[in-house]
């Protein structure tokens, strides 16, 4: 029986140890084909590492683990280059000095391999020697592949100064490839993140971007044939629809991906879990939404420019390029405005919507009564019991520290309330519909929970109840699309007092 690659980097292994694999070979053919130098930016656990190493593979010439793939016989196997592996995806650097001494051993191990001899003493000119020595041993030009360029930053982005500092090495680092053009025959660079071209891959004017390139954009992660073709004999007795719904949707503009790390633990272990958001904490975005006063509904349609997907630095980091960047959200739609496209962004799946409010609330509400209040609130919308949502809500916000408050100064903030209501039903996987268009205006939210429909105007007051939530839900007449459609439909209006950051108002009113 084959096995399943879970957390497998090494294309060497999976091809001699009797793996499953999906051929991902043509566009190794297409890069070569196509140009020199490449960047690409993916989520973690998306097969970026893999796709470096059948790279790395291909051009030492081993024929042997490509049989029956699409590179047997589209390659120069002749022809064998040497390889520079570059990668700082292993630990965390938390200083300069262990950065270096990284950058050392990878020079060391590279000179040990060729067994050749490297005189100077920096870095920097080391790595250029090396290339040097490399390109007139072999009588070939060199590969460079260089997996996690950014992680030593990432480790450090609520370090400015240290990741400023982590920035400046690897630029000079990096700032070699440039200067031994002459000596190179292919280069690709791969993370997470963008940084700014000018700070980290500052002259290198000629490296291509494929992140966004929909001929690029299936390089790595499942399409959906793929998954059927490959795993045919695992899926059996798995819910095609429910298993597109938990893990499909990530979108590079081109066909919608599987994260391969969700659909390994799916088929070994058969259950619909969390498995890649549970390999990472976002906390230092929640912290950033939070600063930005970002509300959380907002992230199920986000529009942003061009400019925002592209890069970021440092001292200049915006929420929605991290969160696209990151995997929490992904390209929905695209609209071109004159010269320029614009994005819309959303989550790709059920997996990172349920996990990522689940994993908000985690941030400011205890644990346990965070499990209860969704045991609760999940049994009143099942039973139409729509006034037991009061207390338990009322219970929630009360449970909040009040230095939560204190430290963020979301007592005026409406979008916080909202979000804490909008979070709480995303993690129970409920079906919303949040900042929706109507021909009377915007409506708050609404969730729709078989069939019945709630609608939610959220207001923040100085004091004591105004009612103008509820009165501009039946005025606006909000709920008029939805009576079409569903046996129940429930106004709800809802106000939050500034000086009590609690609920004040909570009307019903069942159309």
């Amino acid at each position: 029986m084959r096995k399943l690659p879970i957390g497998i980097q090494s294309f060497v292994e999976i091809r001699t140890e009797n793996y499953y694999y999906v051929d991902k070979t043509p566009f190794v053919k297409k890069l070569v084909d196509e140009g020199k130098y490449y960047f690409l930016s993916r989520p973690r656990r998306f097969g970026k590492s893999l796709f470096l190493d059948t790279l790395r593979q291909a051009f030492l010439g081993r024929k042997e683990l490509f049989k029956g793939l699409y590179l047997e016989n589209n390659w120069n196997w002749s022809v064998k280059y040497p390889v520079i592996y570059i990668s700082f995806g292993a630990g965390v650097h938390r200083k300069p000095e262990e950065l270096i001494q990284t950058q050392e051993a990878i020079l060391q191990r590279h000179k040990e391999k060729y067994q050749i001899e490297l005189k100077y003493p920096g870095i920097k000119e080391k790595f250029f020697e090396l290339i040097q020595r490399l390109r007139e041993k072999f009588n070939q030009k060199v590969v460079v592949l260089i997996d996690e360029y950014d992680k030593p930053i990432l480790d450090n982005i609520t370090k400015p100064e240290v990741a400023t500092e982590m920035r400046e090495i690897l630029k000079n680092f990096y700032s070699v490839l440039k200067d031994a053009d002459e000596f190179l025959k292919f280069v690709f660079i791969t993370g997470v993140s963008k940084f700014s071209k000018v700070s980290i891959f500052s002259g290198l004017n000629n490296l291509e971007d494929i992140t966004l390139n929909p001929s690029y954009g299936t390089i790595c992660g499942y399409t959906q044939k793929e998954l059927e073709v490959v795993f045919e004999d695992l899926l059996k007795g798995l819910d095609l629809k429910e298993v597109k719904r938990w893990y499909n949707g990530y979108n590079f503009l081109s066909e919608p991906v599987y994260n391969p790390f969700d659909i390994l633990l799916l088929l070994k272990n058969r259950r619909f879990r969390s498995y890649w958001f549970e390999t990472g904490t976002p906390t230092f975005l929640i912290k950033l939404l939070l600063e930005k006063k970002i509300a959380f509904p907002s992230l199920e349609r986000l529009v942003t420019g061009e400019e925002i997907l592209e890069s970021f630095d440092v001292d200049r980091i915006y929420p929605e390029t991290i969160l696209f960047q990151t995997g929490y959200l992904t390209i929905k739609d695209v609209y071109q405005t004159g010269p320029m496209e614009t994005f819309e962004l959303s989550y790709p799946n059920l997996e990172v919507k349920m996990s990522f409010n689940n994993f908000l609330l985690t941030t400011f509400i205890d644990l346990s009564v965070k499990q209860k209040g969704l045991r609760d609130i999940y049994l009143a919308l099942s039973e139409g019991e729509v006034e037991k949502l009061k207390e338990v809500f009322r219970g929630l916000f009360a449970s909040i520290p009040y230095n939560w408050f204190q430290k963020n100064n979301l007592e005026e903030y409406e979008g916080f309330y909202g979000s804490v209501f909008y979070a709480y039903f995303s993690a129970l996987g409920l079906d919303l519909k949040v900042e929706e268009m109507t021909n009377q205006g915007r409506l708050d939210m609404a969730v729709i929970f078989g069939e019945r429909a709630y609608i939610f105007e959220f207001k923040v007051v100085d004091s004591g109840a105004t009612h103008q939530a509820i009165k501009q839900l039946k005025e606006k007449k909000y709920w008029e699309k939805y009576s079409k459609k569903y046996k129940e439909v429930y106004l709800i209006g809802i106000e939050f007092s500034k000086q009590e950051r609690n609920i004040v108002s909570f009307e019903v009113e069942r159309i």
